[in-house]
């Protein structure tokens, strides 16, 4: 894969990631809604229920670009560093995209069953709404989500300084550290939720200047291939 493609991939992702939690926090008031009683999150969601399946839908597929663009940057370096990179970010992307998928995929279901007359058909989708955001949501599209993003962000300290100057690996670090704080949200403890959201602000803006610099690395080694004549071998100490 091209490091010009790897680029449009990482504001790709940048883009929809947030055009999405923008979009599902006008429309379902997400992700405080998911504060709400079970009925109240279900009716929010029978309320908007296209929307939302749309927007979960894309908030998936752009957790899922991951997976190239971890290998594209997984071809920046030869350090041994980034062969722990490329395994880790596939993980990331894959644990957040089955959690978000339980939305458009799952939910449906959950939230008609739980208007059903029958009592037990209403209270079991109401259960079977709370396992699946526990066990897909809570566990491994958040928890696991900010341990495996977290490591890959931080695992690109290992990327050449020619390619990520130590003001930005510092910068990836600072939101891995705040994304990762998220762990610790099922505990509610304060402020650990708006850490958690300035994390993943701070590295929306870290994939944008991630993409800049990979197309401007990519220009400056094309500038030198041609400035360099036939035959000749560049020198690079």
């Amino acid at each position: 894969m091209s490091n010009k493609l790897t680029a449009i991939l990482l504001i790709a992702a940048a883009v929809l990631t947030n055009a999405a939690f923008t979009v599902l926090g006008m429309v379902f008031n997400y992700p405080d809604v998911l504060g709400e009683p079970v009925d109240d999150i279900l009716a929010a969601f029978r309320a908007s229920q296209t929307a939302v399946i749309g927007w979960f839908t894309v908030m998936a597929l752009s957790a899922a670009l991951l997976i190239p663009i971890a290998i594209g940057v997984g071809r920046l370096s030869t350090r041994r560093a980034m062969r722990i990179a490329v395994p880790v970010g596939i993980a990331a992307a894959a644990v957040q995209v089955i959690g978000l998928a339980r939305w458009p995929l799952l939910v449906p279901g959950f939230a008609a069953d739980a208007t059903s007359s029958d009592p037990a058909t209403a209270a079991a989708a109401r259960d079977s709404f709370l396992l699946a955001h526990r066990i897909l949501g809570t566990v491994v599209g958040e928890t696991l989500g900010y341990l495996l993003t977290a490591a890959w962000t931080l695992v690109l300290i290992a990327l050449d300084r020619t390619i990520a100057p130590r003001w930005f690996t510092a910068l990836g670090a600072v939101s891995a550290v705040l994304i990762l704080a998220g762990v610790l949200d099922p505990l509610q403890l304060p402020v650990v939720g708006l850490a958690n959201f300035i994390g993943y602000v701070i590295w929306s803006v870290w994939l944008v200047i991630f993409a800049i610099l990979i197309l401007r690395h990519s220009r400056s080694r094309a500038a030198t291939t041609e400035s360099v004549p036939s035959g000749d071998t560049p020198v690079t100490s």
